[in-house]
């Protein structure tokens, strides 16, 4: 299983403007092999294929003079952005045959887009020193901020500098079976929710953090100290870094906080269930601010990764199944409720349940983790771990399951 471990990265003044140049670069053989090939549609020519855009637009360029300075940077990253945008193709493609959720066809990359990238491969010949420095070909040894060890030896390395203006390193590397937990006898069934983040079956409850709602009033002030700024001035690049930086500081803490939890589930029980909600019709209600500052969705997927990554087992079942409305004691269905009814008496066998408690009980029972599961829709399928940044804390600490 492939995973991306993320480190913060340092660099000095003239590392910053060597990366800015490579953004650059990677930026521009980009948009040039998607102007290439937007060319060749509207004149109904052949599609044209990455090994003629690389001569043409990497390997030709770099001899006029107008892209001379192509030569200025390592090639690969000029080959990683032309795989970039055949992926980019491959998304859209995929999207309207049905395999895949609909993407939006490849736009051009703007100079002035918050977020960069560029994608080191082996080819690049880039290391890390024996002073724990990362080695870039044309850029020179960045200082990293480690916070664990890698598990394996990375295959490629992802230069990032986000909105906030920092810079990470996301290495790819190659996890094993040495990382199987032991088995244990513990499952739990999993009801999320606002009020409380997470009900567990065995009666545990996680409190919301609401990391956004609290931190609103800062937000706020960031934000109207940038709508203030005069329109291409210094002074709103630096507002708008600040609101930046203030957004980053509110996504780090829920991701912390989705990865403590997750990782704890995991570790403690061999099957997990959750029910598959339906985000982004919650996002569209009166409810959408709350629902986005769960975040139920990012939630799951680290579940459900590293379920697979640990050899546990991991069941989503289906949004349909009626939870809320089914007694866990006698299994009788007795309609919807209100949202405000947080408990509620069975009319057949008298139980006081609480509801929150309840359906994590039912989600237990339909996710086949008892035997009176009442015909729900199961979908148990083992899923790859999805290769997105897996988050740094800002100090050293002991080894543990991400």
């Amino acid at each position: 299983m492939q995973l991306r471990y993320s480190f913060r990265l340092h660099p000095s003044a003239g590392q910053r403007m060597a990366l800015a140049r490579a953004f650059g670069c990677a930026r521009v053989v980009y948009n040039d092999a998607l102007r290439a090939r937007e060319t060749a549609r509207s004149q109904g020519l052949p599609f044209p294929r990455t090994g003629d855009l690389s001569k043409q637009l990497i390997t030709a360029a770099k001899n006029t003079p107008e892209r001379a300075w192509l030569g200025e940077v390592s090639a690969v990253i000029l080959q990683q952005s032309l795989r970039d945008l055949d992926s980019a193709y491959k998304n859209f493609f995929d999207g309207r045959k049905g395999k895949r959720p609909r993407m939006g066809v490849p736009r051009y990359k703007s100079r002035k887009d918050t977020r960069q990238a560029v994608r080191f491969t082996a080819n690049a010949r880039w290391s890390i020193t024996t002073g724990k420095k990362l080695r870039l070909p044309k850029i020179g040894d960045l200082k990293v901020k480690w916070s664990r060890s890698l598990p394996s030896t990375p295959s490629t390395v992802t230069v990032v500098k986000d909105s906030a203006g920092r810079y990470f390193a996301s290495f790819v590397v190659e996890t094993g079976p040495q990382e199987i937990l032991p088995k244990t006898t513990f499952e739990v069934g999993i009801d999320l929710g606002l009020r409380h983040f997470a009900v567990l079956s065995d009666g545990t409850r996680v409190d919301s953090p609401r990391f956004l709602r609290r931190a609103e009033k800062r937000l706020k002030k960031a934000q109207r100290a940038l709508s203030r700024k005069e329109k291409g001035s210094k002074n709103r690049d630096k507002a708008r870094v600040r609101v930046a930086r203030a957004h980053a500081r509110v996504a780090d803490a829920r991701r912390e906080f989705h990865h403590q939890l997750s990782t704890q589930l995991i570790r403690e029980n061999q099957s997990v269930a959750v029910e598959d909600l339906a985000v982004k019709g919650l996002a569209r209600t009166r409810l959408a601010k709350s629902v986005h500052d769960a975040g139920w969705s990012a939630f799951v997927s680290m579940l459900e990764y590293k379920a697979a990554r640990y050899r546990r087992t991991f069941v989503k079942i289906g949004r349909f199944e009626p939870t809320s409305q089914v007694c866990s004691q006698c299994s009788v269905q007795d309609g919807p409720k209100p949202l405000h009814v947080r408990v509620w008496t069975c009319g057949a066998c008298g139980a006081v349940l609480d509801r929150d408690f309840n359906a994590a009980v039912n989600v237990a029972k339909a996710a086949g983790l008892a035997v009176s599961a009442c015909g729900a829709q199961v979908r148990r399928t083992p899923v790859p771990a999805p290769r997105s940044e897996a988050g740094t804390h800002p100090t050293p600490q002991p080894s543990t399951a991400r």
